[in-house]
């Protein structure tokens, strides 16, 4: 099968796990697109009468509006067939989609509280964190929100998720080391899945500036979680980014 569109259109947050996921997806089929940056709030609005909701990523293909990580990963498996990004043995195939889920799931989970720890006690990657359609009067007011504020909120962070996403990376360190991808002896979905989770935690180069090599303190300059950034960006120079 073919695709309708000449060019793909992805409506995306650029820092966005999920989105970066999409991003390694295209890169890895070989496929052209256009980026489209959605607005907090009216941009949201449109990509609700677009796509039915308001989260990103959503791809369009000519008269198709695919939403959701997943949904677009087993869209373009379809149209596109080579390179796989699913095995074709039944239990392999198994395994790299139970592993997408986890990512997208208890990963994505632990990510984000690190994340959100991290930016609550940094003013500077708050608003750099913030879509890049964001207003400048917006990100200049979510930098300038004093620490002490998110004080009460920086209490809630879930210290146990914390400590389940150290040791689930501790665990994916120990994979990586074994071989160069999670499943079997070539690159598939729970690779690029993993790997757009991790670019949260220590940001890779095509993320830009002014977040590039920028991660969260305690886990990205960890040297034992180090083996881990260095297969996350070996993949990501495997399908050429930066």
């Amino acid at each position: 099968m073919v695709l309708v569109a000449q060019m793909l259109e992805l409506h995306q947050f650029r820092h966005s796990a999920f989105c970066e996921k999409v991003r390694l997806i295209l890169a890895a089929k070989k496929l052209a697109y256009s980026v489209v940056e959605v607005t907090p709030g009216l941009g949201q609005l449109q990509l609700l009468r677009l796509s039915g909701q308001r989260q990103v990523p959503v791809l369009v293909d000519g008269a198709e509006v695919i939403a959701d990580s997943s949904a677009i990963a087993l869209y373009l498996e379809a149209q596109v067939a080579e390179p796989a990004l699913l095995p074709a043995e039944p239990a392999q195939r198994a395994r790299v989609l139970l592993l997408e889920d986890w990512a997208d799931t208890a990963l994505a989970a632990g990510v984000r509280l690190a994340l959100l720890q991290a930016a609550m006690e940094d003013a500077d990657l708050r608003a750099a964190l913030l879509p890049v359609a964001t207003p400048a009067p917006l990100r200049t007011l979510v930098g300038a929100v004093p620490g002490s504020l998110l004080a009460g909120l920086g209490q809630a962070v879930d210290q146990g998720g914390l400590e389940q996403l150290r040791h689930n990376l501790n665990q994916l360190t120990a994979l990586v080391a074994a071989g160069p991808y999670l499943v079997g002896a070539r690159l598939s979905l729970a690779d690029l899945a993993v790997a757009g989770q991790l670019s949260l935690l220590k940001f890779p180069e095509a993320a830009g500036a002014p977040l590039a090599g920028w991660g969260v303190p305690g886990l990205a300059d960890d040297p034992q979680l180090e083996p881990l950034f260095q297969w996350r960006d070996r993949i990501g120079a495997e399908l050429g980014r930066p």
